[in-house]
């Protein structure tokens, strides 16, 4: 089953009314003198009946085998489903005139829209219930979306995990206290940091420094303190901090396999 059956071209409406065609395309003039709100001295039968009428019809006869116009370039039903009098595109939009000039110019319009497809489509929700193609694809696309949407959740799950484990944290702290909030071996991260350079030792040293640029990026803070040694010496103390959105930034590193950030 095609989309024409679920979605179908919608006809032409004049003043609400639906200006039917017939299957060879030939508008019913019964419909555009509804649409007109004219009485009944404007009716197809007395347009017909003229001169200019019967001049205009004979002319497109003539041309009709050559110009690829039909056989009929007006033809009269009469009872079944759609019964009135069908006309060329070109009668029609005459007959129009002959009801107004005003009248012509809106049908002309009309019939432009109609044959360029600025006419909104008709979706017909029963046909759409029946017809399993339709159904399907509308299935597999609604899927896809589902998909699509489930990825971008398991995207966005580092980040999500970075606020849950942060979500206690408050300033900074050593390395140690933000293994214990990012729920890791305190080791484990000295090791993660120190391979994605954010941390180093001086050769021969033993104490961990930051990295100058991750100092400039704020995820870490370099603290020097001086403390009292027990025989009334001092000496002085370097110690990594990092902080809040240094916890963020490890946090997401942590979720997707540690790659540097």
């Amino acid at each position: 089953m095609t989309e024409s059956n679920v979605a179908k071209k919608s006809l032409p409406v004049i003043a609400g009314v639906d200006i039917t065609t017939d299957a060879e395309g030939r508008f019913n003039l019964n419909a555009l003198h509804k649409a007109s709100g004219e009485s009944a001295h404007k009716r197809p039968s007395k347009w017909l009946a003229t001169e200019q009428a019967k001049e205009l019809i004979s002319e497109l006869e003539k041309q009709s085998p050559i110009s690829g116009l039909g056989e009929e370039v007006i033809k009269s039903v009469k009872g079944g489903a759609a019964p009135g009098t069908f006309a060329h595109e070109l009668l029609a939009v005459e007959y129009a005139g002959w009801i107004s000039a005003s009248y012509r110019l809106k049908v002309n319009q009309t019939f432009l829209d109609f044959k360029t497809g600025k006419l909104q489509t008709v979706f017909d929700p029963m046909a759409a219930l029946n017809d399993a193609e339709f159904l399907r694809g509308t299935l597999l696309t609604y899927s896809e979306k589902v998909i699509a949407l489930e990825h971008k959740v398991e995207e966005m799950r580092p980040d999500v995990d970075a606020l849950e484990r942060i979500a206690k944290a408050d300033g900074t702290m050593c390395i140690t206290n933000a293994a214990k909030h990012l729920q890791v071996q305190p080791k484990f991260l000295f090791r993660l940091m120190s391979e994605n350079h954010w941390i180093y030792r001086r050769t021969g040293g033993k104490t961990w420094l930051a990295y100058q640029e991750r100092i400039q990026q704020g995820v870490l803070e370099h603290k020097v303190t001086t403390v009292s040694r027990g025989d009334g010496s001092e000496k002085v103390v370097e110690q990594v901090l990092v902080t809040a959105k240094g916890l963020t930034k490890l946090s997401k590193m942590l979720g997707i396999s540690g790659i540097a950030a």
